[in-house]
């Protein structure tokens, strides 16, 4: 297996100015749903320096560039505080809402694959029986057999199947193709067009066809619209009241929100890319929710108000991400969700995720802490830049 078949598609934040980021297009469109990256230590606020959330957010805004910045934590207390930086709106001044909207990106990788193991838990999905059984004929290319692809392989990344969003398109921010609407099946044919990465089970590589490919099932399985089975299973029945799936050709955002910035061209200036067809993401990335929200799914998720204990088990066995994979050291991949070390000792367990506009980082822990950091641009994949926004999830947790 090459480095390359099993680096994940992951971006990296915290340049000293937004406006020095830029890499290739398509660089971008493969990390837009990716989970988040590195932890430099010098991301966080002094000890006894005040209130190192808002401190923290205010560095994002003034050191690295980002026009707003917006979080919620709940900490060892059980209180919930919110906190905001820099501005909504870059033309008029307009202040960042409290627990605004964001688009959530590949955090709706967890609440697709919470819908896939409710179904596992009805008796209506096996995780390891493979993906041909719920959709025959469908899973098949260069190296590529949904005979051989297990459901657990596709919420767990270690399939093996090319990521589509890494060639779908070069111009994806541009007016014309973010503007367009992909269906699901345009999608999983542009990485079926590819080779495999790798024999499934063998390895490990982050790729957004794995939940397209969940999303498709649960649509198979149920017979009804994969937004309708998340917002009724997950969404309404724990009363996330700002969380949803956006509906087809939507593309503005329901509620109070800031508005989403991208650099079009590199040393340009930041371009409102607030509405956009979030289509491409679908399963893997489609969501709007707010910092709030975010914690208050994870938080029921793994206080076990959305599974049973055998299927929560199964979503938090994980399996360890390469080397070579260029993020954080220790984290693991579970069914939809990651365990990450905390430096203040335990494990945090989230996913995070990123598109054009957005980027957000989130965590929780089984005491019952959790924050969530979202800010307005989406970060660039370039290994130099660090990730200071889930650093400062880090440190909202060990506060």
């Amino acid at each position: 297996m090459s480095d390359r078949s099993r680096r994940p598609s992951a971006d990296r934040v915290g340049s000293p100015s937004l406006a020095r980021r830029a890499t290739a297009a398509v660089a971008v469109l493969t990390a837009v749903l990716a989970v988040g990256g590195a932890l430099p230590a010098s991301a966080a606020p002094a000890p006894g320096s005040g209130d190192a959330v808002r401190q923290g957010l205010e560095r994002l805004v003034r050191e690295d560039g980002y026009p707003g910045a917006l979080a919620a934590t709940v900490g060892r207390d059980g209180r919930t505080r919110h906190h905001t930086a820099g501005v909504a709106d870059l033309r008029t001044g307009a202040k960042v809402p409290v627990d605004g909207q964001v688009r959530a990106g590949s955090n709706t990788k967890a609440f697709t694959a919470t819908v896939v193991l409710q179904l596992v838990g009805e008796g209506k999905v096996a995780l390891d029986a493979p993906v041909e059984r719920y959709l025959p004929g469908l899973v098949r290319g260069d190296g590529i057999d949904g005979n051989r692809i297990t459901v657990r392989q596709l919420l767990q990344h270690t399939s093996g199947l090319p990521d589509y969003t890494a060639h779908m398109m070069a111009d994806y921010a541009g007016e014309t193709s973010r503007h367009t609407y992909y269906q699901p099946r345009t999608l999983l044919d542009t990485a079926l067009a590819r080779k495999a990465l790798f024999a499934p089970g063998t390895g490990w590589a982050y790729s957004n066809t794995n939940y397209v490919l969940a999303g498709l099932l649960v649509e198979k399985v149920t017979g009804r619209p994969l937004a309708e089975q998340i917002t009724r299973r997950v969404i309404d029945r724990i009363g996330l009241r700002h969380t949803y799936f956006p509906g087809v050709g939507e593309e503005d955002l329901r509620g109070r929100h800031p508005k989403g910035y991208h650099e079009a061209r590199p040393g340009g200036p930041l371009e409102d890319i607030t509405r956009l067809d979030p289509s491409w993401g679908w399963a893997a990335g489609q969501l709007v929710s707010t910092p709030g929200d975010l914690n208050r799914f994870f938080s029921a998720l793994m206080g076990g108000k959305l599974l049973g204990a055998a299927e929560l088990a199964e979503m938090r066995t994980t399996v360890a991400v390469p080397e070579d994979a260029a993020m954080q050291p220790g984290i693991r991949f579970g069914l939809g969700v990651t365990s990450t070390p905390l430096s203040c000792g335990g494990l945090a367990w989230g996913h995070g995720g990123s598109i054009f506009g957005y980027t957000t980082r989130n965590a929780v822990t089984d005491d019952g802490r959790a924050a969530a950091v979202a800010v307005t641009a989406l970060g660039t994949h370039m290994p130099e830049y660090r990730d200071h926004a889930q650093k400062l999830v880090d440190t909202a947790l060990c506060r």
